[in-house]
């Protein structure tokens, strides 16, 4: 990676762990249009490289999510029925 990388992917985690503590979604926003005053260039970086944490925060929730419904209804269906044969 280069310099500009570097510097956008340090600042958007510390960003990003910053908004998720206040529970501002829109937080990295606000940051990204001050660095845009003094660098278009570190700017759209840093804006990428929120979208993409921000993208795999929501990824990684959703899987999460439908991997635990999915492990749930196989543990259902493996475990045997309660009713009894008369």
């Amino acid at each position: 990676m280069g310099l500009i990388d570097d510097l956008a992917e340090n600042l958007a985690h510390d960003v990003i762990e910053a908004q998720r503590e206040l529970g501002e979604d829109r937080f990295y926003i606000d940051i990204g249009d001050h660095i845009g005053t003094s660098s278009p260039s570190l700017q759209e970086a840093f804006m990428t490289a929120c979208r993409l944490r921000l993208a795999e925060l929501r990824g990684r929730a959703y899987f999460e999510k439908r991997l635990g419904e999915r492990r749930k209804a196989k543990a259902k269906a493996a475990t045997p029925s309660d009713e009894t044969s008369t």
